[in-house]
């Protein structure tokens, strides 16, 4: 994996309200290892061509289990299973800047 940060833009509603579709975010590659609660840039292993943002409730073996903030929209690991994960989301820059 290369190491660096990556534009992402936010399609669909899984994530709010801490990210709403349409939002623009940086996610770094490399660095620390994930933990539990942050919110990350991953690949379902049951579905490669899918890039998600999404947060990290566990380890799940050799994966990572991943779900989204918003409880109505099960597009994550409930539905997809572990995720590998290619980089953390460090700040959102559009609409409005802060930190995640």
């Amino acid at each position: 994996m290369k190491m660096g940060l990556v534009p992402v833009l936010i399609k669909g509603p899984s994530m709010a309200p801490t990210l709403r579709d349409g939002d623009a975010v940086l996610a770094r590659r490399g660095g620390r290892p994930p933990r539990p609660g942050d919110v990350v840039l991953g690949r379902f292993r049951s579905r490669p061509d899918l890039l998600v943002v999404k947060r990290v409730v566990r380890a799940s073996g050799s994966g990572w289990w991943l779900e989204g903030d918003n409880a109505f929209v099960a597009d994550d690991s409930r539905t997809y299973g572990v995720a590998d994960i290619e980089g953390r989301i460090v700040l959102r820059y559009w609409p409005h800047p802060r930190r995640l």
